[in-house]
């Protein structure tokens, strides 16, 4: 017989009796799980056990066969469970793959077979509950990527501003101490500055507000800081006048020298001696005197200093001032030149654009044989726009006699011209100038024939004429296209009135034909 392996890691004890979707028989049973067989192994005595349940059994030694006792067959040595006696049955095990199977989890609407449902199924179903490692909390499989990056408690992230990691309870308390973390200014408005370098930016904040330096004496303005300099240019007397009686206290605070002590000579720095002081009372008088006017002297030197100072800053600031306008006058001019530069572009791209928009109309109706239909629209609105001249004459897009041929177009005037003003269509045709006029024969003498077409396809009005090759409207075109040729008087306008066949839904439609003859 062969022995039983116990190098299996992935053993897995039975199968839920549930799974399978008929009653189960007796002899798929795994006598000590009392579940499906999974890898079934017969012992010696008959009994079948999973290879997981039975390396369980045998894991100590040698065991007495419980399901034997049970059965009251039990029976010294072939009741005894031993892994050298085991053997794989291969067959039970054949017939439990083909059972029919079905998923246990709730919402999940597999069916198969056993061996589908563990080769398959089982340990992917997205229905299966399992459990989160981190928050040891039972999730769907399908939502187990989620929970892992947005739900779990436990999960850890690493903080976006310092990139440091922590478990999820703790980044809403580190963020409250991280000196990456963007805070915002409430003076400036100022957004996303580092709590680290916070601090300095309130010191150099121009909208954040401060105490003036002199509130030690007095002064309780709060200021900007970016109008401190401001403040101190045009408060500098009131200034001075706060820090004079500090000044004067000082003066006067200042202790007398008292009798038998030696005294200082202001004028010279030598000491004098009791005696000495006594003698001399009244010149004592007069340096005391002097030494008051010194230090009112110097106090006035010390507030002419300070204006001094005050004027320099001035000087400065201004000077600053004026050099940053002319830069800013600079970079206006250059601003202001690039914008000209960019509506000169603009006005060539839009030309260009008009142009390919011209090109791309005259080739969506362009024709090259010789024959062209023009279907005007809207023909109420164009003719009262002829009658008030707001647009007397219109112009048809170009056609050709062929790829290479005579380039042409029709003139229509809606109110007539000339002889036929105010009742007739008048038509013309008009030889425009092409890419390839210098191949072609001139002056242009080919026959043409003009339609006005009846909708009804019964009586069309027709004129044709033969080209006067003596007249400049035939010769090559020098310009983009020569003087109009045809006919002023092609069609009375009483026939376009009431019902007329050649005016249907506000509509006509014109047609040329050049006779190709000879070309």
């Amino acid at each position: 017989m062969a022995r039983i392996s116990l190098e299996c890691p992935n053993s897995l004890p039975g199968i839920p009796l549930s799974v399978l979707s008929v009653p189960m028989e007796n002899k798929y049973k795994c006598q000590q799980c009392l579940q499906v067989l999974r890898k079934p192994v017969q012992a010696q005595c008959g009994h079948r056990f999973c290879v997981h349940c039975f390396k369980q059994l045998t894991s100590s030694g040698p065991k007495p066969c419980e399901a034997c006792r049970q059965e009251e067959i039990y029976e010294e040595p072939m009741s005894i469970l031993n892994s050298n006696e085991a053997f794989p049955d291969n067959a039970a095990g054949r017939e439990i793959a083909s059972l029919p199977a079905r998923c246990l989890n709730q919402g999940c609407s597999w069916t198969g077979s056993i061996k589908e449902y563990e080769s398959q199924h089982e340990g992917h179903c997205e229905f299966e509950r399992v459990l989160c490692e981190a928050c040891q909390t039972f999730i769907l499989r399908s939502e187990r990527d989620r929970h892992n990056e947005r739900e779990c408690e436990a999960r850890m992230l690493n903080c976006k501003y310092c990139k440091m990691t922590f478990n999820f309870k703790d980044i809403k308390a580190h963020d409250e101490i991280c000196v990456k973390f963007p805070l915002q200014c409430k003076d400036c408005g100022k957004k996303k500055i580092p709590r680290e370098k916070f601090s300095d930016h309130i010191k150099s904040c121009a909208k954040s507000k401060s105490a003036c330096p002199f509130s030690e004496v007095g002064c309780k303005s709060v200021i900007e800081n970016g109008k401190l300099s401001d403040h101190e240019h045009s408060s500098t007397m009131e200034h001075l006048r706060l820090l004079l009686p500090m000044v004067l206290s000082l003066v006067r605070s200042r202790p007398d020298p008292s009798p038998g002590e030696w005294q200082e000579d202001s004028g010279l720095g030598l000491y004098r001696s009791p005696e000495e002081g006594v003698t001399m009372g009244a010149g004592a008088a007069a340096s005391a005197q002097s030494v008051d006017l010194d230090k009112k002297v110097k106090a006035l030197e010390n507030i002419v200093c300070v204006l001094n100072r005050e004027v320099e800053r001035s000087s400065v600031t201004i000077g600053a001032f004026t050099h940053q306008h002319r830069l800013d006058q600079e970079k206006i001019e250059n601003l202001s030149n690039k914008v000209n530069q960019l509506e000169r572009m603009v006005q060539m791209r839009d030309l260009q654009l008009s142009e390919r928009e011209q090109m791309v109309r005259e080739l969506q109706y362009c024709t090259y044989d010789g024959i062209f239909v023009w279907k005007i629209s809207d023909f109420s609105r164009r003719r009262q726009d002829a009658v008030a001249g707001r647009a007397p004459a219109m112009f048809s897009p170009a056609f050709y006699s062929s790829k290479y041929g005579y380039k042409m177009c029709l003139r229509l005037y809606l109110n007539g011209d000339g002889t036929g003003r105010g009742t007739h269509l008048s038509l013309f045709f008009v030889v425009m100038r092409g890419q390839c006029d210098a191949l072609l024969k001139w002056p242009f003498s080919q026959k043409v024939t003009l339609m006005l077409l009846d909708q009804n396809n019964r009586e069309h009005i027709i004129d044709a004429f033969r080209p006067d090759v003596t007249s400049t409207s035939f010769q090559r075109p020098i310009s983009e296209m020569n003087i109009a040729s045809g006919c002023p008087l092609f069609c009375p306008l009483a026939k376009l009135a009431g019902k007329s066949p050649y005016l249907r839904d506000d509509t006509i439609f014109i047609k040329a034909i050049v006779d190709l003859t000879g070309l």
